[in-house]
């Protein structure tokens, strides 16, 4: 081997020797510039203690609100147990104690970030967030950036590491209005930090990422989740094992916190509101909490007391359990003019915040849709009722009440709200047209995960959007509504909703303005149509005193009853759009302190009335735009009416109700001699109509009927309901619920009768066998499973044994279940004004089951089943009607139908 001295030595070449010269001198000249700019930032005194931010109404000067850090007491760290330090470093500086106080890589990132990506970036060391939230506002731009690693360094040279996380603790803003880790154990725990566990410690830990959504109380998934990962870290260090931090359950957390909701009434939840805004626009809770800023809101002081005083008012003396909301916006500028989510203050749940079926409300952007493509609103729509349509399968669709409007003009049809002209319009032109518009006009691309306007899971069409978009069935929140109807009202012009106008500092800086440019959603000229439209609903349903209004109200029908869940009023005066919204936590029927349905045009529509009267008093008149007689008159649809259907333009007039086929006045004598006088009637009506068979219970009486009951014939889909309660019996047998994935099975096979649903849950329970098991559990002795579910046979006895199955507390199927199967049936009949409901009067309920088939094996011949419990005032009765051999689908529905009505009518139930 050479030596050393006599080693060729490589010769870079000359530009490769400047280029690093350059390098290096680069570095040394960043180096000292860095040290110089360190040197020139002077490390402020000791931080201000936290102020409270004061909103005012639009006046600038009359004040809202004030909201702020109401609870903080700085405790030593030594009063902090190890294990919650460990999680506070786990989930946001592990290494706190090696470094310096800057993480250079974090830097670097945040630069790069903001230079190239126009974008803020964080990743900052825990000493870095304390000078951050002590000395320095939030922006996320260079210079704070670099200020930020500036003092961080002084503060390091300044303070021990233990001083620094100890100051880092007490000044961490937790949500719940609590500042500080001491706040936030009373808050979150009822105790104090001392007595705080680890894994308690790692759910304040989780809370810094986010301090509102990973409140449990808001987000549980998103704590649960982010929670559970900062237990991962501490075990990576060291802190944990593993088998501690995948199996320790989630620690209990009180549910609200007393601080949480300082600020009470509807202005608590205007409070939340202006707060997301402004997080969105880049100030972060703890600057809103305790920076002492004024803050501007678009909040009318007039508008809004008028609209907590129309709520109060309409409101005095009803159901506790009712919920209302409403929302005004100045179309002018999107600025919310009133807000009104609930009372209850900061942190509750806000109902104008919530997803619900906007129902007939929707119909106005039916129209604007079809007049885009040039279809005027006085163009000729079949309105009769029912009306079959190709994309509901065979499933009847009927108006409200099921009023008649056989040649019906598209504006008549929005007046009295009909649905078949409007299902119509949106299968002609196409639902996804109509959910594009929508979002357009204000409707969010989602909702969480749930992108809007489309099926959910367990909808028979997942993912799509059917024509029911036409019926409003797609939930909207209904601040989005207002955003909708505050678009159609500023003649096509989409705004930004917003709650703030402007944000200053307590040093007397601005730091935010709104600011947004109108966007062209709708032309002018369609808009202006939609508003005479709608104004011939408010000269049907009554003046808003001193303005000229515009407004269709909806009505979401609960179930099959005749009660509402959800009952909307929308429109516009000139100057404000307005929402009301009345419903239930959970959703259900809607009643007044009479007893009576609450439908859109009642109790919405006079809060909606009393509101822009109020709210828009004084102001001087403006002109109201004119129709523009957008498009041209359509009568294609009117091929769809039969021949013998003549009628009037625009005549609406009452069609079949329920209950007409049933005559009570043959319910005389004994049970058994109504019985006998049915068995006559039904022998007499099977001459001509197939072979069928019946069997009925009263069961508030245990009456029993059966007529040819014990007949075996083809179940067709009435076997669902079977195939639901085995596939209950095994999840409780397991002792466990149904999984998502089942329910979404279970849920599009009974409500949307999907048989590859119905096969998936055959299989599920283990075909014929397993099924046969199940029904012989339940009490079902002649029932005979099929190697396919729908040639399983079954009788009429054997229904209703299943239906008291589903309601008696005896049953194999435990109460949760029973309640379950019910509830799905419940929700089939909502559009399925057929079958055993031929026998409801008006005010009961039917929870029920239909199935239908044609087979080849009959000569194409239909198989009409039809089972299903019938309940109201003095009425509980189960009703199976199975029948074959009908020449086509709808003779076999009329016979099902007359038969269920004979029942009654003889019986009397």
């Amino acid at each position: 081997m050479e030596p050393k001295s006599q080693r060729r030595r490589i010769k870079l070449p000359r530009w490769c020797r400047r280029a690093a010269a350059v390098v290096a001198t680069g570095v040394v000249v960043i180096a000292a510039g860095a040290a110089g700019y360190v040197a020139s930032v002077d490390l402020p005194p000791d931080p201000a203690p936290p102020q409270a931010s004061v909103l005012y109404y639009r006046d600038g000067r009359t004040v809202l609100t004030r909201i702020g850090a109401t609870d903080r007491t700085d405790v030593g760290l030594s009063q902090v147990p190890v294990p919650v330090q460990r999680a506070f470093l786990a989930a946001e500086d592990r290494g706190f104690y090696d470094h310096s106080g800057v993480s250079t890589r974090g830097v670097l990132r945040a630069l790069w970030a903001n230079i190239v990506h126009d974008g803020g970036q964080g990743a900052s060391t825990i000493t870095q967030q304390y000078v951050r939230n002590a000395y320095l506002t939030q922006d996320r731009t260079v210079s704070r950036k670099a200020k930020e690693a500036a003092l961080a360094l002084k503060v390091e040279h300044r303070y021990t590491k233990d001083e620094i996380l100890q100051r880092y603790l007490n000044t961490i803003y937790f949500g719940r209005g609590a500042y500080g880790i001491q706040a936030a154990a009373h808050a979150y725990f009822g105790t104090t930090v001392d007595r705080l566990t680890g894994f308690q410690g790692a759910v304040l830990a989780a809370l810094i990422k986010d301090p509102t959504r990973g409140d449990p109380a808001v987000d549980a998934e998103w704590a649960r989740t982010r929670w559970r990962w900062v237990l991962r870290a501490m075990s990576v260090q060291g802190w944990l094992t593993a088998s501690e931090a995948e199996q320790t359950p989630y620690p209990a957390v009180a549910a609200e916190s007393v601080t949480a909701n300082s600020v009470g009434g509807a202005a608590g939840l205007i409070a939340d509101r202006v707060e997301d805004e402004l997080v969105r626009a880049g100030i972060s809770r703890q600057q809103v909490r305790t920076g002492g800023l004024r803050i501007t809101t678009t909040i009318d002081f007039t508008a809004q007391g008028a609209a907590t005083d129309a709520i109060a008012t309409a409101l005095r003396g009803q159901p506790a359990e009712l919920r209302t909301a409403l929302v005004a916006i100045d179309p002018a500028d999107g600025g919310v003019r009133a807000y009104y989510g609930g009372d209850r203050g900061r942190g509750y749940f806000d109902d104008a915040q919530a997803a619900r079926p906007p129902a007939s409300t929707f119909k106005p952007v039916v129209l604007a849709a079809a007049e885009e493509r040039g279809i005027g609103f006085r163009s000729l729509y079949n309105g009769s009722s029912p009306r079959q349509f190709p994309s509901r399968s065979g499933v009847p669709l009927y108006n409200q009440r099921n009023l008649q409007c056989p040649v019906c003009p598209l504006d008549r049809a929005m007046v009295h709200s009909l649905n078949t002209p409007f299902y119509a319009l949106a299968e002609e032109l196409g639902p996804d047209t109509i959910r594009r518009l929508a979002r357009q006009l204000g409707v969010p691309d989602r909702y969480g995960k749930q992108p809007t306007m489309v099926d959910a899971a367990g909808d028979p069409a997942p993912g799509r959007t059917r024509p029911d978009i036409a019926l409003g069935r797609y939930p909207v929140a209904p601040a989005d509504l207002a955003t909708v109807y505050a678009t159609l009202a500023d003649e096509g012009r989409h705004r930004e909703r917003h709650f703030v106008t402007s944000v200053i500092t307590a040093k007397g800086a601005v730091l935010h303005l709104q600011a947004g440019k109108p966007r062209r959603a709708l032309s002018a000229a369609v808009a202006a149509d939609v508003r005479t439209v709608l104004a011939q609903v408010v000269a049907k349903d009554g003046e808003v005193a001193g303005v000229d209004a515009a407004a269709k109200t909806g009505s979401q029908q609960w179930g099959d009853t005749t009660d509402s869940s959800d009952a909307w009023t929308a429109g516009w005066a000139p100057g404000l759009a307005a929402v009301t919204w009345i419903g239930r936590d959970k959703p259900g029927p809607i009643r007044d302190h009479d007893g009576k349905a609450i439908n859109g045009d009642g109790l919405p529509y006079r809060i909606w009335q009393s509101f822009l009267a109020a709210a828009l008093r004084g102001r001087p008149a403006r002109a109201v735009v004119r129709p523009s007689h957008v498009g041209r008159l359509v009568t294609t649809d009117l091929r769809t009416l039969g021949a013998a259907i003549k009628a009037p333009v625009g005549a609406v007039f009452q069609g079949p109700q329920p209950g007409d086929q049933v005559d009570r006045s043959k319910a005389t004598g004994s049970w058994k001699q109504r019985a006998d006088r049915l068995d006559k009637a039904l022998d007499s009506y099977a001459a001509g109509a197939g072979e069928f068979s019946v069997a009925v219970v009263d069961r508030r009486t245990g009456h029993r009927y059966s007529y040819h009951g014990g007949r075996r014939q083809e179940s067709a889909s009435v076997i669902k309901v079977d195939l639901l309660a085995a596939l209950l019996l095994r999840a409780q047998d397991s002792g466990r619920e149904l999984t998502k994935a089942e329910r979404r099975r279970v849920t599009k096979m009974i409500r949307a009768s999907d048989n590859d649903a119905a096969s998936q849950v055959y299989a599920a329970v283990g075909g014929a066998d397993g099924l046969r098991e199940a029904v012989e559990r339940l009490g079902l002795s002649s029932t005979e499973p099929a190697a396919s579910w729908g040639l399983t046979r079954t009788t009429a006895n054997d229904r209703v044994k299943l239906l008291a199955a589903l309601a008696d507390p005896d049953s194999a199927l435990d109460q949760d279940s029973r309640e379950f199967a019910l509830g799905l049936m419940a929700s089939v009949n909502a559009d399925q004004k057929w079958g055993v409901s031929a026998a409801a009067l008006p005010g009961d309920r039917v929870a029920l089951k239909n199935g239908w088939v044609s087979r080849s094996a009959e000569n194409g011949k239909w198989i009409i089943n039809s089972a299903g419990r019938i309940t109201g005032t003095g009425t509980d009765t189960t009703v199976a009607v199975l029948s074959h051999g009908h020449g086509d689908k709808q003779d076999g529905i009329d016979a099902v139908e007359h038969i269920s009505a004979l029942t009654r009518s003889y019986l009397g139930w």
